[in-house]
C-alpha cells in the first residue's frame, strides 16, 4: 500500500456497514484510497484441512459478497475515491494488526459479529485499538454528526502527534477544537474528601494554564484557521472528554497517558471512550511515519 490508505474492517453487523461509510467519506477528504477487509475467522482446524472443501468455499464466497456489498456502499457515500476490497483468513484481531502495519489509518465498528464471531462485545475493536501499528478509529455513536473535534491533552511523548493530528482533522472537516487537559492540583491531604472537580486551586490553576496555551501556541499558528478553545479541569479526562462526544464530531486522544490520563493497556480514558463515548475515538498510536504518511496528511 505505497499509497496513503485507509483500511476499514467490515463484519456485515449495522456498526461495521456505519465504519464503511465514515472511511469512505475520511478518504474522500483527506485524498486517499479505502481498502475493506474482511477476517473470516474460519476454525483452524478445519481450514487447516478443509480449506479446499465445499463449506470453506462456500464461506469466502459470502464474504466476498458481503466486501463487494461494503464497496458499493462506500463507492454511494464517496464516488471519486479508489477502493479495493480483501478477504482474510485467521484470527481477526491478529490479521488486523497486521494490515495496520501497512496502513495509515484503520477503521473498526464498536461491536464485532460475523467475521468477529467468539469475541465479545467490543473485544475486537479494543484490541485492535491496544495493539495496531497506526492510529485506529472506532465508530461510536453519532458518527454522521457535525460539531468541534475534541482532544485530550496530557504530557506523554506522542503528545505532539496527538495534537497535529487533532488540529489536522479538524481543519479538513472546517470544525472548531476543543483541547481538554486534566491534571490534580498538589493540596494538603485532608482535601482528598472533596470530588477534584470542586477543588480550587488558582494559583496552580494558573501556572497550568499557562503551560497549557503554550503547548497548544505552536499549533494555533500552523493551523491558524482552526478555532480553538482550551479546557482545563481538575476531573478525569475521560469523564470530561465523553460528555463533550455529546456534541463533538470526533474525538482525538493518544494511546497511553501519564499523570491522570494514565493506564494500562490502552490508558484508562481511552478505554472508557471506546466503551461510552457518543461519537468516533482516534486512538493515536506511535508510528514513526513522515508527516505525508499522517493519519490525517497536509495538502
Amino acid at each position: 500500500m505505497d499509497t496513503p490508505t485507509i483500511v476499514v474492517a467490515v463484519d456485515g453487523t449495522d456498526p461495521g456497514m456505519t465504519a464503511v461509510r465514515w472511511a469512505a467519506l475520511e478518504a474522500q477528504r483527506s485524498n486517499r484510497n479505502l481498502v475493506i477487509v474482511h477476517v473470516l475467522d474460519w476454525d483452524w482446524a478445519t481450514a487447516r484441512y478443509e480449506s479446499g472443501g465445499q463449506q470453506f468455499a462456500l464461506a469466502k464466497q459470502l464474504a466476498e459478497s458481503l466486501t463487494a456489498r461494503a464497496a458499493h456502499d462506500a463507492r454511494n457515500a464517496a464516488p471519486p475515491i479508489e477502493i479495493g476490497t480483501d478477504v482474510l483468513i485467521g484470527n481477526p484481531v491478529a490479521q488486523l494488526v497486521v494490515v495496520s502495519e501497512q496502513a495509515d489509518l484503520l477503521v473498526v465498528g464498536n461491536r464485532g459479529s460475523g467475521g468477529f464471531t467468539g469475541l465479545g462485545l467490543g473485544s475486537v475493536s479494543q484490541r485492535v485499538a491496544t495493539h495496531a501499528h497506526c492510529p485506529v478509529v472506532v465508530i461510536r455513536g453519532r458518527a454522521g454528526a457535525d460539531g468541534p473535534v475534541a482532544v485530550g491533552v496530557d504530557d506523554a511523548d506522542t503528545a505532539d502527534e496527538v495534537l497535529e493530528i487533532a488540529f489536522t482533522a479538524a481543519r479538513e472537516r472546517g470544525a472548531s477544537l476543543i483541547a481538554i487537559r486534566s491534571y490534580l492540583p498538589v493540596l494538603p491531604l485532608y482535601y482528598d474528601r472533596f470530588p477534584p472537580a470542586e477543588i480550587t486551586a488558582p494559583e496552580q490553576d494558573a501556572t497550568e494554564r499557562a503551560r497549557f496555551h503554550e503547548k497548544l501556541a505552536p499549533w494555533r499558528v500552523k493551523y491558524p484557521g482552526v478555532p480553538v478553545e482550551a479546557l482545563l479541569s481538575h476531573g478525569s479526562a475521560a469523564s470530561v472528554l465523553n460528555g463533550v462526544s455529546h456534541t463533538a464530531q470526533l474525538i482525538v486522544v493518544g494511546s497511553r497517558g501519564h499523570g491522570v490520563l494514565a493506564g494500562t493497556l490502552l490508558g484508562s480514558t481511552g478505554l472508557q471512550l471506546l466503551h461510552h463515548a457518543d461519537c468516533p475515538v482516534l486512538i493515536v498510536r506511535p508510528h514513526g511515519r513522515t508527516a505525508a504518511q499522517a493519519p490525517f496528511p497536509e495538502r
